[in-house]
């Protein structure tokens, strides 16, 4: 069985043992920044990033993805042909029609080997792996803008064969694979900019005839994040909204439903990305979310759901469209990659349990990083920094040691 390189967020979703996650590169900052917030009776922290940090995220010519620049929105990393070096696959166009690839990984990173994914020229916003099948390799779910969307099924050797479709086309801007009924299927949670969010329940066959609804019909959703947030047993949704639209939790009542709303933010947070993980150690699930014109926030669960700290980081003027939750200095505490537009991307090192983090800058500041992808690539034991850049070279970062 060839398992998918997981995210930190969904290891912990599944109730995995962490071990350890892919690491990147950056010259070292000199300070992150912190503002009062909006949400609820809280503090504000400064963090102060001394050049302490003992990672760097390098790339170079012979870690490009390919030759051609296309409006690049998604990227995800995981081992598709079964030779236990992880491979990437890359969805292009957004708004404009391109072919999506798959990337084969030969070894230490080396992407010598390239297939078209699907016949068809598109507009995709996003791709996610999983075993969506139950035959113990990983498949591809494509989302796309207002055309279908479409299911590709893995032979086990990186073979893909367009399997069907699944909901009507919509203004589709991201995907999350996960079992949210938990029936032993991989579900599809897809979120549109403008339109209704929709579950799609897998039958065991990757075919989802059945769906149902999650948050409001204005609700303008970029991502979401899944976790179990009251400590129930169930699986809870962390919505990241843009438009003037506030940003919620919505609590699973045990049957996939999800009517209870609990609005977090300060009501017109311009919200492009979430992430869960319990990042200050103390056994209750936190979330980030990757903000536009403002810093990025992280919010300290209260274990009901709730929040009970908010803790600003980044620049006032952020732009980050893309985040990932990983242990890139390998210290056993998650650490914050963060991917921005026309801004250098940073990976934020959590030092202490108290989060003193430490900004780690990498990457081209005129790109548009619109994803990002975390993966253990040339399989040394640290993590690597997998971008999609719209309109821009898509690279790998390596994740190395800072020598003195």
């Amino acid at each position: 069985m060839h398992l998918p390189i997981f995210s930190f967020s969904l290891l912990l979703i599944l109730g995995m043992t962490f071990t350890g996650s892919p690491k990147i590169f950056a010259e070292p900052g000199t300070k992150v920044n912190s503002r009062r917030d909006l949400i609820i009776p809280g503090e504000s922290f400064i963090w102060v990033a001394g050049d302490t940090a003992e990672r760097k995220f390098i790339t170079s010519d012979r870690l490009y993805l390919g030759t051609q620049k296309n409006f690049s929105a998604s990227i995800r990393i995981g081992d598709l042909d079964g030779d236990n070096h992880p491979d990437i696959v890359v969805a292009n166009g957004r708004h404009w029609p391109q072919q999506n690839f798959v990337f084969f990984n030969q070894g230490r990173s080396q992407f010598k080997r390239v297939r078209p994914l699907g016949q068809d020229l598109v507009a995709s916003y996003a791709t996610e792996l999983a075993d969506l099948d139950n035959d113990g390799d990983l498949d591809i779910a494509v989302g796309n803008d207002t055309t279908p969307n479409a299911i590709f099924l893995n032979d086990g050797h990186g073979h893909f064969q367009h399997h069907g479709s699944f909901g009507d086309p919509s203004s589709i801007r991201s995907l999350k694979l996960v079992d949210i009924n938990q029936d032993g299927s991989i579900d599809i949670l897809a979120n549109a900019r403008g339109k209704q969010n929709l579950i799609y329940l897998n039958n065991g066959a990757a075919k989802f005839p059945t769906s149902r609804t999650f948050g409001n019909t204005f609700d303008s959703t970029i991502d979401v994040a899944v976790a179990d947030l009251n400590q129930d047993g169930q699986l809870d949704l962390i919505l990241a909204n843009r438009d003037n639209q506030p940003n919620v939790v919505l609590i699973n009542d045990g049957r996939t439903h999800f009517n209870q709303r609990l609005p977090f933010g300060s009501g017109r947070d311009e919200t492009r990305a979430v992430e869960v993980a319990d990042l200050n150690g103390d056994g209750k699930l936190d979330w980030i979310t990757g903000n536009i014109g403002q810093p990025n926030t992280i919010y300290l669960g209260d274990g009901k759901g709730g929040v009970s700290k908010i803790l600003n980081f980044g620049r006032e003027d952020g732009r980050t469209y893309a985040l990932a939750i990983a242990d890139m200095d390998q210290n056993d505490r998650p650490d914050i990659i963060v991917g921005n537009v026309a801004q250098p991307n940073a990976v934020f090192l959590n030092q202490k349990d108290d989060l003193e983090l430490t900004e780690v800058r990498f990457g081209d500041p005129a790109n548009a990083t619109y994803n990002l992808a975390i993966g253990d690539l040339n399989q040394d034991g640290y993590p690597e920094i997998a971008v999609a850049n719209s309109n821009s070279q898509n690279l790998i970062y390596l994740n190395l040691p800072v020598t003195r």
